[in-house]
């Protein structure tokens, strides 16, 4: 009500009048409501939301929602970066953000941010297209990070992951390995099918042998999904004396990597072990683990900048924008550090 109470003195009407003019409900004269438009124009310049928010038309707040069946979420190590980003870069063009999340992919956080009067939404991880639906009813702009949509138009940030599965593939064979235990993770994310078809895809063209029974696929994206599966498939693998590890993310590869010290195995002296994201944890465990680099501050920097653009209705070119994934080589597929 202060807003609101300076906005009428100032202007030399009524709370009510202010009120008025503000929603746009009922009648106000057009004498009045110019002088109220005329100071809200002057306090744009001043930390007074519903001032900026009458002459923009605009809340200039965005929100993001992350969809994930397993936790955590927020703080997940890859996606905790692309949020951190999100925010830094928000932070720097003025706009406040709200954060959600939901691992059983309702609308109920779709409707909690329509709620908030969002100018935009960041919409992060796997989506299915009952929710994307639902947001587009709306009309309200948003782009997609490490996800995709059959919807026409999208903005979509993510990462060259199929690029980045024949790398591993290269990096791997280059070592000299053939006998290669691929851990796949969920093969409904975008990002762990690409990686798998990337790696088999480089393999074949090679005419190096993957056959089915060399891939497991761990039902989850995590360090124990990774560990579970090694060791489902541990009898398999001893038997077939695979040389090398490749998960389809760090949280799965350092899963295997542990079940395997467990079995008294060396990394990298008698199996390597390598994933893909390069998180942090990923360069301080023993040993450090070789990755596939993702640049989550990029994506999340991109993200908030071409949402800012549709915001304003600015014109977008390119609907989706592909990050190019790099190699970080360390001891646990090499007999040396680099």
């Amino acid at each position: 009500m202060s807003n609101i109470k300076e906005i009428a003195l100032l202007s030399g009407v009524s709370k009510s009048t202010v009120s008025r003019v503000i929603s746009g409900h009922g009648y106000t004269s057009q004498e009045a409501k110019d002088k109220v438009l005329k100071v809200i124009q002057e306090l744009q310049y001043k930390p007074n939301a519903i001032a900026r928010a009458m002459v923009l038309q605009r809340t200039h707040n965005i929100g993001i929602l992350i969809y994930r069946r397993d936790y955590p979420i927020v703080s997940h190590p890859f996606y905790g970066k692309i949020i951190d980003a999100i925010l830094a870069t928000a932070a720097r063009m003025n706009y406040s953000v709200f954060v959600t999340t939901d691992h059983e992919m309702s609308l109920r956080s779709a409707d909690f941010m329509m709620e908030k009067r969002v100018d935009g939404l960041i919409l992060i991880s796997r989506l299915e297209q009952n929710v994307i639906d639902h947001i587009s009813k709306f009309g309200v702009p948003y782009v997609m990070v490490n996800g995709s949509t059959n919807v026409d138009g999208v903005v979509h940030i993510v990462n060259r992951d199929q690029e980045g599965g024949r790398e591993a593939a290269r990096h791997l064979t280059g070592l000299g390995h053939r006998k290669i235990f691929m851990l796949a993770g969920p093969q409904d994310h975008r990002s762990h099918h690409l990686r798998l078809e990337g790696f088999r895809d480089y393999m074949q063209e090679h005419h190096l042998d993957i056959s089915e029974d060399a891939i497991a696929y761990p039902a989850a994206s995590t360090f124990e999904a990774g560990y579970r599966a090694m060791s489902e498939h541990w009898e398999h693998f001893r038997q077939e004396a695979y040389t090398a590890v490749f998960g389809t993310n760090d949280m799965i590869g350092l899963g295997a990597m542990k079940f395997l010290h467990e079995q008294g195995l060396s990394v990298p002296e008698q199996v390597a072990v390598m994933g893909f994201d390069d998180i942090d944890i990923s360069s301080i465990t023993n040993p450090p683990l070789t990755t596939i680099r993702v640049d989550t501050q990029q994506m999340g920097h991109i993200a908030c900048v071409m949402l800012d653009k549709l915001i304003r209705e600015n014109s977008v070119k390119e609907t989706i924008l592909e990050l190019k994934p790099e190699l970080v080589i360390r001891h646990s597929t090499s007999h040396q550090d680099t």
